[in-house]
């Protein structure tokens, strides 16, 4: 899921199209699968409470394709009553993110600062 289908998630949880089980499915396979780069934070509220109402959301299983483990859903239903406490974490999540809706942008390329462009003149005489 990209960063940019799980706000939509979020929005449609909000008004009543996602149940509370596919919203956590969704949040937390982006959570656990493409959580680098300091985005685990950005799922931190709902994943706490997901993981307070519904623990053990996720499995370890033995991975035949790469070394180590997979994660796998625990499909079981979600507590009625903590979704009011999900939906005011959605809330918070919606909240930090930038007005286009798109989390985590593509990395926009940063101009060379003052120790970068020294380094590439270095590497020029040495290259030379």
């Amino acid at each position: 899921m990209s960063s940019a289908s799980s706000t939509e998630s979020l929005s449609a949880y909000l008004a009543g199209q996602v149940t509370a089980e596919q919203l956590v499915a969704a949040v937390t396979a982006e959570f656990y699968q493409n959580g680098r780069n300091g985005k685990r934070e950005t799922w931190r509220p709902i994943l706490d409470v997901v993981e307070r109402a519904h623990p053990g959301v996720v499995e370890l299983t033995a991975s035949d394709q790469q070394p180590g483990f997979d994660l796998r859903l625990a499909e079981r239903p979600f507590p009625k009553r903590y979704e009011a406490e999900l939906r005011r974490a959605v809330e918070k999540v919606l909240q930090t993110f930038p007005a286009s809706g798109v989390p985590f942008p593509a990395a926009v390329a940063r101009t060379p600062g003052f120790l970068d462009r020294i380094v590439a003149a270095v590497r020029k005489l040495f290259n030379a």
